[in-house]
C-alpha cells in the first residue's frame, strides 16, 4: 500500500500489541466492510487491491446489508472468494467463531 493512502474500513481488527497509532492502524489482522450502493465498486477493486498489500492482513471480509451474506477473502486461500449465507464463520486471528445469527442479529431484513 502506498504510504500517503490511507482507507478507513468500517470494522478492523489488530492483534499487534505495538499497532498504536492514533489515526490508523498499521498492522490490522482482519478488515470489514459494509457494502453500501455508494462504497461497494472502491470496496471490491482499489481498497481490496490495496489491503492485499498488507502483509499482517489474514482476511477481508464483505458484509451485505439487503441480504444475510458474507463474501470472506483469506490471505491462506489465496483471496478466493468464500460466500457465506448460514452458519458461523471463522475469525482465524482470534481463534473463534461467530454465527450469522449473531453478526445479524440487530439487522431489519427487507421483505
Amino acid at each position: 500500500m502506498k504510504e500517503d493512502i490511507f482507507y478507513y474500513p468500517d470494522l478492523l481488527l489488530t492483534c499487534d500489541p505495538s499497532d498504536r497509532e492514533t489515526y490508523y492502524c498499521t498492522a490490522p489482522c482482519l478488515l470489514i466492510e459494509v457494502l453500501s450502493d455508494s462504497t461497494e465498486r472502491i470496496d471490491r477493486r482499489e481498497q481490496f487491491l490495496s489491503y492485499q498489500t498488507l502483509p499482517s492482513l489474514q482476511a477481508y471480509w464483505l458484509v451485505a446489508q439487503q441480504e444475510r451474506r458474507l463474501e470472506i477473502f483469506r490471505r491462506s486461500h489465496e483471496w478466493r472468494m468464500e460466500p457465506i449465507t448460514s452458519g458461523c464463520v471463522s475469525v482465524d486471528c482470534l481463534d473463534v467463531e461467530l454465527s450469522l445469527d449473531v453478526i445479524y442479529e440487530d439487522v431489519i431484513q427487507a421483505p
